[in-house]
């Protein structure tokens, strides 16, 4: 599509991009039931062919890097109540994007669930995503959250406006067009094409596989269908983590978190479980699994007998106003720890942060011959507490090496 001019109140024209508007220079963002906690919604019918995959060489013009790829991630962002927070890490997101340059400049954001709160109304989506990252220029991928998938009650009218069907609008549609939204128009941002609500990203140093996990607000659920397409894209996605000349990460992502030890939501024993039996039953792991749905940042180290580690992270805390806090009377706190209740001696609570929103930037790297993932988690300055104008403060950094899957603290002890 070629590009169009768009009327702001910020200033008079600004030229439009598939994925949002330039920020101008001191412009300020403006945002403007009940739940029901169900098991599960009937999933949605594909609009793309399966096995449901999406090349990020399809979506992005220019060329990508063959040794690095940069890209942020958040969880569960929806300002419902209180739009600041949110707000807050947009405009950092947008300050790491606009400063950063050539392969350290972030390809794209990938959101881990709750896009929109409580039920995913069409009429809430422009105030909280598309008015919220009109100037974060790439483009944003997404798996649903519970709330997401959620309507506002089981009536088709209301389906047709709250729901799994206006993510599907607004991620998954069948070509990238141009989106109508009440209280914004025709946003700035085009429609995702994202082939099904559970699919597989596929760029030149990873395999990102993306889950949908359902509506339930504890366990989640996953049915049969897609735990056979999960298990079939682990071996598809494990040929390329073993091939010798280009070989491929494997990231993992869902919205119910298999690990957390905060005090309201806590961990999805089921998740966990059906994590390790597609492990098993593929016979490939992954090499990286990303949460949302707890409203703070954990990371665990998974620590296998064969000396092989892989780390799990929940990344919820991309806006909602409402922290997850850690279980403190019955966690112990001090980390890293390896004495977490329930969970066994081989599981590492490395990291958290529950007192501050934020997002982490992922760089995938090939270089001097090591294959790495760094990830670098961000405090976003609190609203009310600190101006906008603070920067934001590196809470977590580690390593990955994707050739020996050991895992390694790089920030100061």
């Amino acid at each position: 599509m070629a590009k169009q001019n768009v009327k702001t109140k910020q200033t008079p024209v600004l030229k439009k991009s598939k994925f949002g508007i330039p920020r101008p220079k001191g412009g300020k963002q403006s945002l403007q039931a009940a739940e029901n906690h169900t098991n599960r919604e009937p999933l949605p019918p594909p609009t793309g062919s399966a096995p449901y995959r999406l090349a990020l060489t399809s979506v992005i013009e220019t060329p990508l890097s063959a040794t690095k790829m940069v890209f942020h991630v958040i969880g569960d962002s929806g300002g419902i109540d209180n739009a600041s927070p949110q707000q807050y890490v947009a405009a950092k997101l947008t300050d790491q994007f606009e400063t950063a340059t050539g392969e350290d400049k972030p390809s794209f954001l990938y959101h881990l669930g709750d896009v929109v709160y409580f039920n995913g109304e069409w009429n809430k989506y422009y105030g909280q995503f598309f008015n919220v990252y009109h100037n974060y220029l790439a483009p944003i991928f997404a798996i649903p959250g519970n709330h997401d998938g959620l309507p506002v009650d089981q009536t088709a009218a209301s389906e047709a406006i709250s729901g799994i069907s206006t993510f599907v609008k607004v991620f998954c549609d069948k070509k990238a067009s141009d989106l109508v939204v009440p209280g914004g128009g025709t946003v700035d941002r085009m429609s995702m094409t994202q082939p099904n609500v559970y699919w597989t990203l596929q760029t030149p140093l990873a395999n990102i596989i993306g889950l949908y996990t359902n509506v339930s607000e504890t366990q989640g659920y996953i049915d049969d269908t897609q735990k056979a397409w999960f298990i079939n894209e682990l071996k598809n996605a494990g040929k390329d983590q073993k091939d010798k000349k280009n070989p491929k990460a494997i990231i993992v992502t869902l919205h119910h978190p298999p690990y957390s030890v905060d005090k309201d939501h806590g961990a999805s024993e089921d998740m966990r479980t059906f994590l390790s039996n597609a492990f098993d039953s593929s016979g490939v792991t992954a090499d990286l699994i990303m949460s949302g749905h707890v409203h703070n940042y954990q990371r665990f180290t998974i620590n296998n007998t064969d000396g092989s580690q892989v780390p799990y992270i929940v990344c919820g805390s991309g806006g909602y106003h409402n922290f997850s806090l850690v279980d403190s009377k019955n966690v112990p706190v001090d980390t890293p720890n390896n004495s977490i209740p329930g969970y066994g001696d081989n599981i590492t609570f490395d990291n958290y942060c529950d007192d501050h929103w934020g997002f982490l930037r992922l760089s995938i790297e090939t270089a001097n011959g090591l294959r790495t993932i760094t990830g670098e988690y961000f405090n976003v300055p609190r609203p009310l507490a600190d101006p906008i104008t603070d920067p934001a403060v590196l809470q977590d950094n580690f390593q990955i090496n994707l050739d020996t899957h050991k895992i390694k603290n790089l920030m100061p002890q």
